[in-house]
């Protein structure tokens, strides 16, 4: 997190995570980095989107993987209940 506050200057705002977060949960199949970003109601800066995405990666809200494409594993996700189910349980 330190080194998003280094290098960026475009900060986003409550509202501009909280749009992003439902933006993603909403989405029937998890979208490209810039698909999603094209997808939001409203426009904002790149910087602004890939800071907010750092920090909701960071913070465990979601995944990016191998092909670009964001995954929402927070609290209310059905991907994290699937991956939980099939863990190996340890004692």
């Amino acid at each position: 997190m330190e080194e998003i506050a280094r290098n960026k200057g475009h900060w986003p705002n409550l509202d501009t995570v909280l749009t992003i977060e439902k933006t993603v949960k909403d989405a029937d199949l998890p979208p490209k980095r810039t698909e999603l970003w094209k997808a939001l109601p409203r426009q904002m800066m790149y910087q602004t989107f890939k800071t907010t995405l750092e920090y909701l990666e960071g913070s465990g809200k979601i995944l990016i993987d191998k092909d670009d494409r964001v995954v929402w594993v927070g609290a209310e996700s059905d991907v994290l209940e699937g991956l939980y189910k099939r863990a190996l349980k340890v004692r």
